[in-house]
């Protein structure tokens, strides 16, 4: 039986539905996350150098720190396949893939984690209603670990007083994938400026050690105490040689509820990633623009970027002997040194150089990579 009324819709007995309709928060682009998915990597498919990167290494917008570690900690973009029971049949292809090397112990400082930022104007014009206790947002994502244990996470508010939100991902068992759904009210004391720098820090710690953990009272706000973050970390995970964590499926949306994952195109992802990373060219052979020799021993270049990125961005560039090869009037010059930005804004960027050899003042030129190493990004992320 159903009875409508002009405070909506009364339900007497049971009523299924194959399909729920948000009625918090837009029916589309609810997704917050940026490359939940994980299908964009600019940066690379791999990080596995032996001194080990820290930073955005991999996977677009997330970022992996860690300290005490005494190997090298491995991140991919890791291909899922139809064994990934759970995400696959959801749609997803990727995941955001980290292996730990074998850590000789687990020291109070030691840590591990992975961390998104959110800007403060993407959580104020969200529609959340974040200084309400009875409005909600819900953080869901899909999840496996190679070791059976406990993970713990947390959101971090950053105008304001900042206010930390503690949960835990739940005992995990080993190898196998897992959805873990997060329904966070509204509190009195967040604050979320209507600007483009950090306003909500999300973090997954795989391991913390005692200098940052202890008895914290979770699923709940609390002013931000940097001497505690986390319950007590079982260091399973940490010790254990070649352990694997992957994540996938990141979403953040206004409402008391999980929806069903928003997924995106890859162009459309990619150019929301763009507006804080923007890879140019990388490898051998890949053309970055044109330019000119301001002076014969000076040589410019400048491109528009493809969107508008967050913040006036800096150059990420590699160097080295022959990285960058300059063709004018049918003869070559070298770049060896450091490229240097002259004039910049979020829309658009200038940069000059010295090449090996000197050129006609005036003469037009073409700007490639020329080594395997060779890459050309620019960079306004959090």
């Amino acid at each position: 039986k159903f009875d409508t009324n002009p405070s909506g819709v009364v339900v007497t007995g049971v009523a299924t539905a194959t399909a729920f309709i948000p009625s918090q928060g837009q029916l589309s682009h609810r997704n917050l996350i940026i490359n939940g998915a994980m299908n964009v990597a600019q940066y690379a498919a791999s990080e596995t150098r032996s001194a080990g990167i820290q930073g955005y290494t991999t996977v677009d917008r997330w970022k992996i720190a860690w300290a005490g570690a005494n190997n090298i900690i491995e991140a991919h973009q890791h291909a899922l396949t139809s064994s990934d029971t759970g995400p696959w049949e959801k749609g997803f292809r990727n995941a955001y893939k980290l292996i730990n090397g074998a850590q000789s112990s687990a020291d109070a400082a030691d840590e591990m984690h992975i961390s998104y930022r959110l800007e403060a104007q993407d959580i104020a014009n969200s529609g959340w209603n974040y200084t309400s206790s009875s409005s909600y947002i819900t953080l869901s994502f899909w999840v496996k670990s190679s070791v059976a244990q406990e993970f713990h996470g947390f959101l971090l508010t950053a105008d304001g007083t900042a206010q930390l939100y503690s949960f835990s991902l739940g005992s995990l068992s080993a190898n196998t994938w897992t959805k873990v759904t997060k329904t966070i009210p509204g509190n009195s004391n967040l604050q979320f400026d209507d600007n483009n720098a950090e306003g909500l820090l999300i973090r997954i710690a795989l391991f913390r050690g005692t200098s940052k953990t202890g008895t914290i009272t979770q699923n709940q706000w609390a002013a931000f105490n940097s001497n505690i973050r986390y319950p007590n970390y079982t260091s399973t995970w940490w010790t254990t040689n070649d352990a694997e964590f992957e994540l996938t499926g990141v979403q953040l949306e206004v409402g008391s509820v999980s929806t069903p994952f928003e997924h995106r195109s890859y162009g459309d992802e990619l150019a929301r990633c763009q507006r804080y990373y923007y890879l140019l060219a990388k490898g051998t052979n890949q053309f970055i623009c044109m330019g000119d020799f301001w002076a014969v021993d000076q040589a410019d270049g400048g491109i528009q970027f493809p969107v508008e990125m967050r913040a006036t961005p800096t150059a990420d560039s590699t160097t080295g002997a022959d990285y960058y090869i300059l063709w004018t009037a049918a003869t070559s010059s070298y770049v060896d040194g450091a490229i240097n930005i002259w004039r910049s804004s979020n829309k658009a960027a200038s940069w000059y150089s010295t090449p090996d050899t000197n050129r006609t003042a005036g003469n037009t030129c073409r700007w490639f990579t020329s080594n395997a190493s060779s890459h050309f990004a620019f960079t306004a992320e959090l």
